[in-house]
């Protein structure tokens, strides 16, 4: 990855972390790797454990950036976070995925993404 895109993806995902303690969300992880995997965010949204996509279009170029989290990228999410749970011994709480886009520096919310 470019270096300009890291600062980019970082920017991003500076905004999504502000965005979300504003909301009381807990954060407790960025950028989680697990193996060839990652998690942008994971945090506590009260006692209910959430995985956040985030996703940083700043010119707005190739369509909301929404429209980036497909099938393909949502199966992976669902894998890194039973890797993390598994990886974490967590049981016995409720889970969610949630994504923040950040499209031309306005920031959206989507809980229950998928």
């Amino acid at each position: 990855m470019t270096d300009s895109r890291q600062r980019k993806g970082r920017a991003g995902e500076d905004l999504a972390c502000q965005y979300l303690q504003r909301l009381g969300f807990e954060i407790i992880h960025r950028n989680y790797r697990l193996s060839h995997l990652e998690l942008d965010l994971i945090c506590y949204d009260g006692a209910c454990l959430v995985f956040v996509e985030v996703k940083n279009s700043p010119s707005g170029t190739f369509g909301h950036p929404a429209t980036w989290i497909d099938q393909k990228k949502m199966d992976r999410l669902r894998k890194a976070a039973e890797l993390y749970i598994d990886e974490n011994e967590i049981s016995g709480i409720d889970i969610r995925f949630d994504a923040v886009t950040i499209n031309r520096g306005e920031v959206e919310y989507f809980k229950n993404a998928f």
